[in-house]
This record gives C-alpha cells, sequence and structure tokens, in this order.
C-alpha cells in the first residue's frame, strides 16, 4: 500500500532532483551536472534511482558514451570503477553487471527471509510448531505412508501439547499441522541453498570484496545457527509444563531470541543490498546534506525504538498476551492491572507477566507512532531531499496502519489473518525505517567536496 507508491515516488522525485535529462542524440557526454540512461533491473524501481547516485561517482569527466551501445557503456562504468575518487568504497568489483546481479541476489535473499518471518507467524498462529518432535539439521523426508504417518502421529501424542490442548485429534487434523511444521523447516533449509550457491560463484567471479564477503559470512553463520535457536525454542515446548493447569508452550525467551535473530538476519541482508545498489546516499547540495543530517538525529533513536516494540511483540506472542485484555485503549475496566509486578524477582514481569508484557507492547507501540509524528512535523518544512520527504511520509503511513492492524488484532482475539498480517507489518515498518537512514546517511569527503551549497536550477 505505502511501499509501492513511495518507491515510485523516491524514482520520479530521484530523477528531476539529480537532472537526469531525456536523451534524444547518439552521443552525449556526461558532467557532474547530469546522468547516464538509468538501467531498470531491480524490484522495487527504487534500486534503479540508487544506481543513478552510483553511476554519477563512477564515470569520470570528458568522457563521451555512445546511449545506444550500452556494452560500451558498461565497458566506461567498469573503468571509471577502477579510477573511483577518495572515500568511494564500493562492496562488489566487476562493474555495473556485478552489481546488478549481486544486488538482485541479496535482495531477493532479504526477500526470502520475509516470507521465512510470515510462514513462521502462520506456524506459531496455527499450533503447529510443536508438531514435530525430534529435529535433524539436513532434514528428513515427509511420511510417505499411512504406516509412517501413524509413527510420526504416535510420537505427537506422546508430547503435552497432544495430552493437555489436542486429545482426540484425528489424523487428518495432525497431518495439516505437521505440514506446516515441515514446510517452515524446509524453506529454511531451501534459503541456505539459495544463499550458499550463487555466494560461491560470485566469490569464484571475484565480484565479492573483503568487506563484503566478511558481513556476508557472518550473516550466513548467523542463518545456519537460526535453524539451532528454532529447534531449541520448540524444544521448549515439548517439555511439561510447570503445573497442571498451564498448557504447554514454548519458552517466551526462545521465541523472542528466534523472532530477533530473524529480523536481525533480515536488517542485514536488506541494508548490505541498499548499500551495493547505493554506495552514496542521495545528494545534490550542501543542503540537503545538513538537512539529512537533521533527519538522521530523529531517525536513529525512532529505529531503536521499533526494533524494541518488534521485540517486545515476541514477548506478547510467547506469553499468548494477545489473548488477554482484549479491549482498547483500557486494559479490561482499567488503564493499568493490578498485577504488574506480582512476579518476584521484579524483572521477571517484563517478560513473563501477561499483563504487564501487553502494557509494554501497547506504550512502546504508542511511543513508536507518536515520534513517528514529531518526526514528521519536525521535517515538514525542512529543506532535504524529496526522495527523503517520499520515504518519511510512507514510514508515516507504514507506521499508522501497523497500529492499526496491532488494535484490530487484539480486539478480534488474534485471528491467523490479522495476527500474521500484525508480525510482517512490524518487519515492514522495520524496513522503512532501514530505508530512511540509508537515505539520510553521510556521503563521503570526496561526494561533499563536488556538492554545491545549494541545488542547481534544472
Amino acid at each position: 500500500m505505502f511501499g509501492r507508491g513511495t518507491v515510485w515516488s523516491v524514482l520520479r522525485r530521484g530523477k528531476e532532483a539529480f537532472g537526469i535529462p531525456k536523451l534524444r542524440g547518439t552521443t552525449t557526454s556526461f558532467s557532474s551536472s547530469t546522468q547516464p540512461p538509468p538501467f531498470k533491473f531491480l524490484t522495487p524501481p527504487v534500486a534503479t534511482y540508487y544506481i543513478h547516485a552510483f553511476r554519477s561517482h563512477l564515470i569520470p569527466k570528458g568522457h563521451h558514451v555512445r546511449v545506444p551501445h550500452m556494452r560500451n557503456f558498461s565497458k566506461m562504468m567498469a573503468t571509471g570503477a577502477q579510477h573511483k575518487e577518495e572515500g568511494l568504497k564500493l562492496l562488489v568489483s566487476g562493474g555495473s553487471h556485478a552489481q546488478k546481479v549481486v544486488g538482485i541476489w541479496l535482495f531477493g535473499s532479504a526477500a526470502w527471509v520475509f516470507s521465512m518471518v510470515v510462514l513462521g507467524g502462520l506456524t506459531r498462529l496455527t499450533r503447529s510448531g510443536l508438531s514435530m518432535t525430534d529435529w535433524k539439521f539436513t532434514g528428513t523426508l515427509p511420511p510417505l505412508s499411512d504406516e509412517e504417518w501413524l509413527q510420526e502421529f504416535d510420537k505427537y501424542k506422546q508430547s503435552p501439547e497432544y495430552q493437555r490442548v489436542n486429545r482426540g485429534m484425528k489424523i487428518e487434523e495432525f497431518k495439516f499441522i505437521y505440514w506446516m511444521e515441515y514446510a517452515h523447516r524446509m524453506w529454511g533449509r531451501a534459503l541456505g541453498v539459495m544463499f550458499a550457491l550463487p555466494y560461491s560463484y560470485f566469490l569464484h567471479k571475484r565480484y565479492i570484496t573483503l568487506r563484503l564477503g566478511v558481513r556476508l559470512s557472518a550473516l550466513f553463520a548467523l542463518g545456519a545457527g537460526q535453524g539451532l535457536i528454532g529447534w531449541w525454542m520448540v524444544k521448549s515446548g515439548l517439555e511439561e509444563p510447570p503445573s497442571e493447569y498451564s498448557q504447554p508452550r514454548v519458552s517466551p525467551y526462545r521465541l523472542a531470541a528466534h523472532l530477533t535473530s530473524a529480523f536481525a538476519i533480515y536488517c542485514g541482508l536488506f541494508w548490505t543490498a541498499l548499500s551495493v545498489v547505493m554506495p552514496e546516499p542521495p545528494a545534490e547540495s550542501l543542503t540537503w546534506v545538513r538537512g539529512a543530517a537533521k533527519v538522521r538525529i530523529l531517525a536513529l533513536p525512532i529505529s531503536v525504538l521499533v526494533g524494541l516494540t518488534a521485540v517486545s511483540g515476541a514477548f506478547v506472542a510467547g506469553n499468548d498476551a494477545g489473548h488477554a485484555f482484549n479491549t482498547f485503549p483500557k486494559m479490561g475496566d482499567t488503564w493499568i492491572p493490578e498485577d504488574i509486578f506480582e512476579m518476584k524477582p521484579l524483572i521477571r514481569n517484563f517478560f513473563e507477566n501477561t499483563s504487564t508484557v501487553q502494557l509494554d507492547h501497547r506504550i512502546l507501540a504508542t511511543a513508536t507512532l507518536i515520534s513517528m509524528g514529531i518526526l514528521w512535523w519536525s521535517t515538514r518544512k525542512l529543506d532535504i531531499h524529496p526522495a527523503v520527504k517520499s520515504v518519511i511520509g510512507g514510514t508515516v503511513g507504514m507506521a499508522v496502519l501497523q497500529v492499526t492492524l496491532g488494535i484490530s488484532t487484539l480486539l478480534s482475539y488474534v485471528p491467523v489473518s490479522l495476527g500474521t498480517a500484525h508480525q510482517a507489518g512490524a518487519l515492514t515498518l522495520l524496513t522503512f525505517m532501514l530505508l530512511l537512514n540509508h537515505t539520510v546517511r553521510r556521503p563521503s569527503l570526496s561526494l561533499l567536496k563536488s556538492l554545491p551549497q545549494v541545488v542547481k536550477s534544472h
């Protein structure tokens, strides 16, 4: 809703701001005030806009490029990259083609992780996560015969969840929750293969610089460890609950660790992909750079607040706190429940007490929305790049949508559809914050030296 409109606005305004001409002749000389025609190779198209900024720092002054011959243009790009200006450190070597394919791969990997988070939410909300009672790192084939299905069902019957919650479940019902968990596990393993094979190829082609290689290796290791964290989480739900009146569920601490790790992997991939396609932030004047610096002062702490709200949501899910106090704005008949500090030691209440956990999430979500309003109000008259204004507008709109989804989910007693959308919305809002912080980051020294004081009219 907000993402595609904002991205198109960034692309359109970015072209105008950077002075990208409508080329009609056969030969064009590119100077500091004009840019070559764009390559439209990524979706969303904001990545194409990023390439305009990238190219403006790679093609030396005085070079002439014949527009119809794109192969010669690519060679010129590679030559410019070899003579990059002081302060511009590229993550990918090999010219524009390498930048294109690595960017597509990284954005695709980030999208895959996003889908993993959504599928994980579906698995949790359909109470499918405890259907598989064992785990192997490489995975196994699913049951292929009636006998194998009965064997898996017998294993599940020994679990506390079946004994206390699903006693009397039919095998057809078991198959549904089994397939949900199996799909979630195998989708994660497929992601590992999809990441590792292109990574090996790009290393062989020498597209990956040392700095990028270290970063991607760390992300790959974290992804591999995510499977272990997931099983560590599931194992806690296969243990007997502390009370005979308690329902079996995974540890909220382990669920929060699993979800936070997934968010960290996604953020690392998305930020790295942005850095590959846009080594420099959009900037055309020192005035706009100073404006971006003012936005950055607000964007950084708000990003931390968005992240904390997402983590608190994981504890809401881990404690099934969404099924309590299904009223808003009050929690039942009061604003603050009386039992928010009943656990000892006091710190346990913030992670295990249903009342406190939900109250924390409400406060953090409200603070996030207010902070977004302050960000918009403080920057509405600020002299900043049009792309930054577009991202701010999209971020505020997404924050409003996410809060609306959260309230609707609570009032509806957490249906699967709304609960999944709310979890996806949290990651979407975090995506907007990443895009905003990446867009307002400080340019390199070489770019700052080349910028005029004010924007030149085109």
